[in-house]
């Protein structure tokens, strides 16, 4: 029998910082106050002007190797989870296999918005098990979406900012990966988005933006979706593990909202012990957060330990969520 396990972590924040200050003077409003109480965010980074997407995610990948004790030529699959692409076209995957000098790994993205470095793990895990061939893998979450970031809009602009997580991926002949859950509600895909640059809307609509496409809040999402859904895809992926959510000993959450983590955690009835959050130091980084919070969780000794249960589960635009469970 073959199993996936994750081997390494790894992370990549940019240098420039921006506090809340920096915000409430640039939009001559207080925001501190509202970012504090409401999410948690007390400052962001956000990439320099000549860095991109794929700079975050292999700064992000050759700390996880190195940590691994691995070079990039050992490398079988390199997957990168982002929205916020180098390009519509080629995979940010292959910039990242080149910069890395990964020339004997396969590579693909996965788009599933701020949900898919947790449904990309879980995809890794099944090209594992799965064929022999493949032994070592690199996932990355990365995030660029300063980029795309209208600095006008208070709803969007003070929320985000850039970052990569990566865990290495390896074999082993005990289980790692112990089961996985995916669900969508498509309704809400005209909801929150980057709606310019695809076939339904080829070009930049002209914004406040510079005629860049942005990130925008176009309708507003149910305030209790995260309430309502985060708990039953928890409970059922554990099941689907042969455990309870007694049993896991560390759960990591989408860090948009640090309220939220304290509320599905009382609703799952779990201590926040069990938990990590970053938000506040590093905003919002979509399909990064989850990673980066394991990796800064990991750095501060608060992390899993050998044996232990952790859980991801992450929500994005569209809405797109994934949710799956490990031992360590």
């Amino acid at each position: 029998m073959r199993y996936a396990k994750i081997l390494s972590t790894g992370r990549y924040v940019p240098e420039k910082m921006l506090d809340n200050a920096y915000f409430s003077d640039l939009l001559g409003r207080d925001v501190d106050s509202w970012l504090v109480a409401n999410v948690g965010i007390r400052q962001r980074h956000i990439m320099a002007a000549d860095e991109v997407t794929s700079d975050l995610a292999t700064a992000a990948g050759r700390q996880a190797l190195q940590r691994a004790g691995l070079t990039a030529d050992q490398l079988d699959l390199i997957i990168v989870s982002t929205d916020t692409p180098d390009y519509i076209s080629p995979a940010t995957a292959v910039v990242v296999q080149h910069k890395l000098g990964a020339h004997k790994a396969g590579v693909f993205d996965v788009n599933s918005a701020c949900a898919g470095w947790v449904s990309a793990v879980d995809t890794a895990a099944h090209h594992i098990t799965g064929d022999p061939d493949i032994n070592h893998v690199l996932v990355i979450g990365a995030y660029g979406m300063s980029r795309f970031v209208d600095y006008t809009d208070h709803k969007t602009c003070t929320l985000f900012a850039d970052g990569a997580g990566a865990v290495v991926m390896g074999s082993a002949d005990q289980p790692g990966f112990l089961a996985g859950k995916r669900r969508a509600f498509g309704e809400h895909y005209d909801a929150l988005g980057i709606y310019a640059g695809g076939t339904a809307e080829p070009k930049a609509a002209e914004t406040a933006n510079h005629g860049i496409p942005r990130v925008q809040f176009v309708k507003r999402f149910p305030p209790t979706f995260n309430a309502e859904n985060w708990p039953p895809l928890i409970y059922d992926t554990v099941a689907k593990a042969g455990l309870t959510v007694d049993d896991i000993d560390f759960y990591v959450m989408t860090q948009l909202n640090l309220n939220t983590i304290k509320e599905i955690m009382g609703i799952i009835g779990q201590p926040l012990s069990k938990t990590h959050w970053v938000m506040d130091k590093w905003g919002y980084t979509g399909s990064a957060c989850v990673p980066m919070a394991l990796d800064d969780a990991i750095e501060q000794g608060r992390g899993p330990r050998q044996g232990d249960h952790v859980l991801f589960i992450a929500s994005g635009g569209g809405i797109a969520m994934a949710c799956n469970v490990w031992r360590w």
